[in-house]
C-alpha cells in the first residue's frame, strides 16, 4: 500500500486522490455514451455529473464534521483539512442536488436520469475504496484469517496489525453493483427501477461491511451512522418499488433494448 504513488519535487501524487479522479472520469465517460443510446441529453448528463461530484464531495465533509463535531469545535482547520469524507453524506447531498436541478431548474425527467447516473456512481465509488485502501482508510476489525492485510507506517490504518481488507471488500461490491446496474438497466420497465435497485444494493452492502469495520465514530444505539443510513436507502428503494407497480403515474421505459455500455 503507498499513501503517495510518486513526488516530483514539492508535488505529490495521492493514490486516493488518483483512484477518485480515475473512477470519476470513467463514470463521467460510461454515463454520456449510454446518455446517447437512452434518448438522454449528453450534455445534461454531463452537468449533472459535475454536480455530484462538486455537492457530493460538500455533503460527505459535511457529514463528517457533523460525526466529528466536537473535534471541529476544538480545531476546525484540522477537520475541515483533513482527507477524512463520509460517503453517505455526499450520496443522499447529491441526489437532493440532482433533484433540484432536474425538478425545479431544467423540467426534465429525474429518475431517468438517476438511472442513468446511478451505474456510473457506483463505479466511481469502487475506485474511491481503492483509494482507501491504499491511504489505509475505512479498514476493518483486526483478525487473524490468512486474507488479513497488514498495513505499513504512515498510513491511516494501525501500522502492524493484521486487519480485514473492508475497503476491498466495498471495492469488490460496488464493481458488482454497477455491473448488476447496467444489465438490469436492459430489463427494467420503470423509470426509477434502476435507482431503486441501487438504493437496495448499496444498502444492504454498505450494512453488511459496517459489520467488518473498526468503527469509532457515533451512531444510534447499536447500530453506525452508515447503518442507520443503510435503512433509510433499503426503506426508499422499498417504497420507489411499490410506487413504480401501483402508481399510474409511474413512467414505462421505450420497448427499445439499448446498449448497456455505449
Amino acid at each position: 500500500m503507498r499513501v503517495d504513488l510518486f513526488s516530483i519535487g514539492n508535488f505529490t501524487i495521492h493514490t486516493y486522490g488518483l483512484m477518485i479522479a480515475v473512477g470519476i472520469i470513467l463514470a463521467v465517460i460510461i454515463a454520456m455514451r449510454r446518455a446517447d443510446k437512452l434518448g438522454l441529453d449528453g450534455e445534461e448528463a454531463l452537468n449533472l455529473a459535475i454536480i455530484c461530484v462538486v455537492i457530493g464531495f460538500l455533503g460527505a465533509k459535511l457529514l463528517f464534521v457533523l460525526e466529528n463535531f466536537r473535534a471541529f469545535l476544538e480545531n476546525p482547520l484540522a477537520v475541515l483539512g483533513s482527507s477524512g469524507f463520509v460517503v453517505y453524506g455526499g450520496i443522499v447531498i447529491g441526489i437532493l442536488a440532482v433533484l433540484i436541478y432536474c425538478k425545479a431548474i431544467k423540467k426534465i425527467s429525474f429518475f431517468r436520469y438517476t438511472d442513468l447516473l446511478f451505474p456510473s456512481v457506483a463505479l466511481a465509488q469502487a475506485f474511491g475504496r481503492i483509494g482507501c485502501f491504499f491511504a489505509g482508510c475505512c479498514y476493518g476489525k483486526e483478525t487473524d484469517a490468512w486474507w488479513g492485510v497488514v498495513f505499513p507506517a504512515g498510513s491511516f490504518a494501525p501500522a502492524g496489525v493484521s486487519l480485514i481488507p473492508t475497503q476491498l471488500i466495498s471495492s469488490a461490491g460496488d464493481f458488482a453493483i454497477c455491473v448488476i446496474l447496467l444489465l438490469y438497466s436492459k430489463r427494467a420497465k420503470k423509470v426509477g427501477d434502476v435507482s431503486a435497485l441501487y438504493l437496495l444494493l448499496y444498502g444492504i452492502g454498505r450494512f453488511c461491511v459496517e459489520i467488518l469495520r473498526e468503527n469509532t465514530q457515533g451512531g444510534i444505539g447499536i447500530f453506525t451512522t452508515a447503518q442507520v443510513f443503510s435503512f433509510v436507502f433499503i426503506g426508499a428503494s422499498i417504497i420507489l418499488f411499490i410506487r413504480n407497480r401501483v402508481s399510474r403515474h409511474s413512467e414505462n421505459y421505450h420497448e427499445k433494448v439499448y446498449s448497456i455500455w455505449m
